[in-house]
């Protein structure tokens, strides 16, 4: 396996290890501030009340930690000039293997709180099954991200992908995930120029044959539109035909939230209420018709699913 230090300047390392990321390669794993709430508080994430995988047993990681072809505002990390994946990378079961040793290392610690998490929620969380391929960076700029998902199922991982959507020739070969996210927070190419401040040419154009892309990927499918107060809450009906150009399974409409590097480029006046996101839900819903499948109040947001609410989640 590679160093990080062949790939990232010594300024990023120390920057991601100060906020607790454990790096190896290209890639890197953190503990989520849910898995950690679901461990010792037992306030498990929003994607366990909608989707029933299990918080304390998420592993969220990226193949791609430092790569991205946006630039987008409410992005938590530092923005940076878009950089060519590396000709040299790790293999997937590479990945697997390490992203799991540190992620054990980062639960470490929880030993001393056993008598109150309890040796078998413990033991879970030690024993990850649900890949949270989200952290931070693209990853589908990864070259075998399609392998890497393969190996996570072979080990019976159930695995959630989000794509902000610039490679649809990447998504439309490769082998699918459990629940594919395409995020989605422009309505329209002025405000996709302004908001998730595009590194590539043509890339509304990407996007837009991306979402054209979705109806026909056999897998459970999700647009996730980050609502950013002042800025895109607004043009309901343009979203909603975007969305149904895209036929999701489900749609996340989910506040931004004033964390991380997000907080040189927004104010804490753009981050909604739990309400503003619901009403905002509704408005595009009005459009779309879609059940309203469940709202998580602390994350600020709201789940829209194009099937009855009951029949929404099954294989998990």
């Amino acid at each position: 396996m590679h160093s990080p230090s062949e790939f990232l300047p010594e300024s990023m390392i120390q920057m991601l290890k100060r906020q607790q990321y454990k790096l190896f390669g290209h890639s890197a794993v953190k503990l989520c501030h849910w898995t950690k709430a679901s461990l010792y508080k037992n306030e498990p994430c929003y994607k366990q009340q909608f989707y029933g995988i299990q918080s304390h047993r998420c592993l969220q990681l990226s193949p791609a930690v430092a790569w991205c072809d946006q630039n987008c505002v409410f992005c938590w990390r530092p923005l940076t000039a878009m950089q060519k994946f590396p000709a040299a990378f790790d293999e997937p079961a590479e990945i697997i293997d390490e992203a799991v040793k540190q992620q054990r290392i980062l639960l470490s610690g929880y030993g001393e709180f056993r008598e109150k998490i309890g040796s078998k929620r413990l033991k879970e969380a030690n024993n990850p099954n649900n890949a949270a391929i989200s952290l931070a960076g693209e990853p589908t700029l990864y070259p075998k991200i399609g392998e890497l998902i393969e190996e996570f199922h072979k080990r019976n991982f159930s695995t959630f992908l989000v794509s902000n959507g610039m490679h649809p020739d990447a998504l439309a070969e490769m082998s699918l995930p459990t629940q594919l996210y395409i995020s989605l927070e422009s309505p329209s190419q002025e405000m996709h120029k302004k908001i998730n401040v595009p590194l590539a040419k043509k890339s509304w154009e990407t996007l837009n044959k991306t979402l054209a892309l979705l109806p026909s990927l056999k897998t459970r499918k999700a647009i996730r539109l980050t609502a950013i107060k002042g800025m895109n809450m607004c043009n309901e009906n343009d979203f909603a035909k975007l969305i149904e150009k895209a036929q999701p399974d489900f749609l996340e409409v989910k506040g931004y939230m004033f964390v991380g590097y997000s907080r040189q480029r927004l104010k804490m006046e753009n981050m909604p209420l739990h309400n503003e996101v619901k009403e905002f839900a509704e408005k595009i819903n009005a459009h779309l018709g879609y059940e309203f499948a469940g709202e998580s109040k602390p994350s600020r947001v709201v789940l829209l699913s194009k099937k009855k609410a009951g029949q929404r989640i099954k294989g998990m």
